[in-house]
């Protein structure tokens, strides 16, 4: 059992193949999303979900897929300021959830509200459409369609649109002091090294996270593979001279403080045994962390 990665469905050809080969290594979470593999993801995984019951599995709320427009204009779910590609409305995010629950064949264990920073009802005064977020899935928690909630985001920590306490503050406004608030998901990597210095000059969003009792999902963790081309020979070394590239960066990733779980979109028994190799061994000290990041610089 690997409890450190998750698979991720991003961009990934052959989900269900990707994740099959991820749970052969002992990974036990995936996380995916309606609009992945052009709106076919969700529907991939379920019998792959219906032979691993054990296996966790997150799914997310906002985008709108193409191959869903339809329907959900039909639906009346889908308000004419909000069809551009992101919609976080609370019937719309109600219809989506039951489709996500439908096309996966049972109630997620984790729903993220996804990219927050892309909705344009409200850019002025984004905790308003998360506000409307949050009280649905609130609702779908107490419900029992949804396990718990969180926020997935890409650049709203980091541009300041929102911090981590902001949303840990809206969601007991909302759901009271025992809300379904569980999870926080960004990027974390070598590419991403801002938050990592952060939290190890004890501020920011994986210090915040961590105080609030929230899980971090890490996303990106090798730049969508594109981190790789920079991985020289000298930086690994600085890293840890044991280690392949990938496992170099990735262990960056798995050694920042807070991270609970990095997701990881890996293809093939051989990507996943190296990511494995990564996870088991023994995280950088915050020493090693602050001279990598003195290398690269932030």
């Amino acid at each position: 059992m690997n409890d450190r990665l998750a698979a991720g469905t991003y961009r990934c050809r052959d989900v269900a193949r990707s994740v099959a080969a991820a749970m052969n290594v002992g990974v036990t979470w995936v996380d995916t999303a309606p609009n992945y593999a052009s709106g076919t993801a969700e529907a991939s995984l379920r019998s792959v979900l219906e032979a691993c019951p054990q296996v966790r599995v997150s799914t997310k709320v906002g985008f709108v897929p193409d191959s869903d427009r339809p329907a959900a204009r039909d639906a009346g779910v889908l308000p004419h300021d909000r069809d551009r590609g992101h919609c976080l409305a609370r019937p719309y995010i109600a219809w989506q959830l039951a489709r996500s629950r439908a096309r996966l064949g049972r109630a997620p264990d984790l729903v993220f509200v996804h990219n927050p920073e892309h909705d344009r009802a409200d850019r002025a005064d984004p905790s308003r459409t998360l506000t409307e977020a949050f009280e649905e899935l609130e609702r779908s928690a107490d419900a029992g369609d949804i396990g718990g909630y969180g926020v997935a985001t890409w650049s709203g920590l980091s541009s300041g649109m929102f911090t981590v306490s902001d949303l840990t503050a809206l969601a007991e406004t909302v759901g009271g002091p025992h809300h379904h608030f569980r999870t926080v998901q960004f990027p974390v990597s070598l590419v991403h090294l801002t938050v990592v210095a952060d939290a190890l000059d004890g501020r920011g969003a994986l210090v915040e996270a961590q105080e609030a009792g929230l899980d971090v999902f890490t996303s990106a963790p090798l730049g969508g593979g594109e981190l790789l081309g920079a991985m020289t020979d000298e930086l690994v070394r600085v890293i840890d001279p044991a280690a392949s590239p990938v496992q170099a960066a990735l262990l960056v990733t798995l050694s920042a403080p807070g991270v609970s779980r990095v997701l990881l979109s890996a293809s093939t028994p051989a990507h996943w045994a190296d990511a494995v190799g990564a996870a088991a061994c023994e995280p950088l000290s915050p020493d090693r962390l602050r001279k990598v990041i003195d290398v690269l610089g932030t």
